[in-house]
């Protein structure tokens, strides 16, 4: 608890403090942590929970992740491509619902050229200037996000994974380095992007030192997001019998990023949401401000298949947002209609 007051307060620990705090996870411990970052989320955020609107543009990946159901290794994956049309009907519709943040996401796939990608962003901030892009579309050259920047994209999230090197090689194959991916998010803070990375909890080798580079990595780098959530086994995969990540710690972690970084955009995951019933409320109450409903047609939200029973509907759905308006009002928080920029604080 200590440690934590001093978190709270100096927003900064020594890599082996934060190893003590991950290895001592305990009910007790995640709630006083949990109380903490309700207290800096609120001294920056309020109490208001910003939504973004999550378009899964297509299911084809070039990268064979060892732990992902998009795997190029798996065969019976059914893939799929939205159509420019398809992706802007959907920005279409979710303004209506209320939505100011669009996410498009999807695997490494060469039929996403430059050119197509910074027709649909430029598309959709002409048709919706008072929105937000945010792109989530893999490893890319610099010229590439140079180029989408220029179209209009505002965000860009690239989890990390892991900030572990070793840990990194052992949930990757050979042709993907943990080096690239680091050189990636710098190129992309560099141009200008809001940054968002993030990586999974309870992964296969990983360990207390392994996530306590996570945090330490968060501090350093100061991202404008960081998504984490539970990891889950996909059935084709070489991780198909690899038990679940924890809610629990997830959350745990959440309540410690919020302390490293007051002003950190913190989702509460849909892995989070699809592992536990509550996990919107549970993120919440643990410091998170950001939920992500799913945009896309219903017609291939399944397909978009990264681990096995992920939750696409209800609250975690974009038609089920009045629903998951009233379960944040539950536990008095407010859904607005908002960007939702990353806020600093006026020191920094």
């Amino acid at each position: 608890m200590e440690l934590i007051d001093r978190l709270s307060v100096d927003h900064e620990l020594e890599l082996g403090e934060y190893e003590g705090l991950v290895a001592s996870f305990c009910p007790e411990l995640a709630s006083y942590a949990a109380g903490r970052a309700c207290e800096a989320r609120r001294s920056v955020y309020g109490d208001d929970v910003f939504i973004r609107g999550l378009i899964e543009i297509g299911s084809y990946c070039r990268n064979d992740c060892l732990y992902c159901g998009l795997r190029r290794s798996n065969r019976g994956a059914e893939r799929y491509r939205l159509s420019r049309e398809e992706i802007l009907a959907c920005c279409e519709e979710g303004y209506r619902l209320g939505f100011r943040t669009f996410v498009l996401q999807g695997g490494e796939d060469a039929a996403f050229t430059d050119e197509v990608v910074c027709d649909i962003v430029a598309s959709i901030k002409e048709a919706h200037p008072d929105c937000a892009v945010t792109l989530s579309l893999g490893e890319r050259s610099r010229e590439s996000y140079r180029a989408l920047f220029d179209a209009g994209a505002d965000r860009y999230l690239l989890r990390h994974e892991t900030a572990d090197r070793a840990h990194y090689a052992q949930l990757h194959p050979a042709e993907l380095s943990w080096e690239r991916r680091m050189a990636c998010l710098r190129e992309l803070s560099d141009i200008g992007y809001q940054v968002g990375c993030g990586f999974m909890v309870g992964s296969p080798h990983q360990t207390s030192a392994t996530l306590a580079r996570d945090l330490k990595l968060v501090e350093g780098f100061r991202p404008a997001m960081c998504g984490i959530g539970p990891f889950i086994p996909h059935h084709a995969t070489p991780f198909a019998h690899e038990p679940a990540g924890s809610a629990e710690l997830t959350c745990y972690l959440l309540s410690l990023l919020r302390l490293i970084d007051p002003g950190l955009l913190l989702p509460a995951t849909t892995a989070l949401g699809t592992l536990d019933a509550r996990g919107h409320e549970r993120g919440m109450l643990a410091g998170a401000n950001v939920v992500m409903p799913n945009l896309s047609p219903i017609t291939v939200r399944r397909k978009y298949e990264l681990y096995d029973n992920k939750a696409c509907a209800g609250s975690e759905a974009a038609e089920g947002l009045a629903e998951l308006s009233r379960r944040m009002e539950a536990i008095g928080y407010h859904v607005v209609v908002d960007r939702g920029d990353v806020r600093r604080r006026a020191t920094e």
